[in-house]
């Protein structure tokens, strides 16, 4: 399981952030991965499957989104895995520049 917490940041080279930046950080992190593994999903699915899927996501049932994709995409934790990573690697090469940033 994914944990957006101080010990993810200390790991992408961002433990030195201020902690409204971390909070801001970690929230950030979490929006982008979603939307990535989202766009990547949903280009694998139908008109309907994509239909009912965000017939979930309308309703913000998000146990019933997660039970949906188990059933009609069981390989969605290994896609969340691969764009997390990605984005990790992303962000560690440009963790000076966030970190410098944040003291201005």
């Amino acid at each position: 399981m994914i944990k957006f917490n101080d010990e993810l940041l200390i790991e992408l080279g961002l433990g030195d952030l201020p902690h409204e930046e971390k909070t801001k950080m970690k929230a950030h992190i979490y929006e982008t991965l979603e939307t990535r593994v989202g766009f990547r999903l949903a280009g694998n699915m139908t008109d309907q499957q994509l239909n009912e899927f965000e017939s979930f996501i309308n309703q913000k049932d998000e146990s019933g989104a997660f039970k949906w994709l188990e059933d009609n995409f069981p390989n969605y934790k290994d896609v969340v895995a691969e764009e997390f990573e990605k984005l990790k690697q992303e962000i560690r090469q440009i963790a000076p520049q966030i970190i410098e940033s944040s003291k201005q």
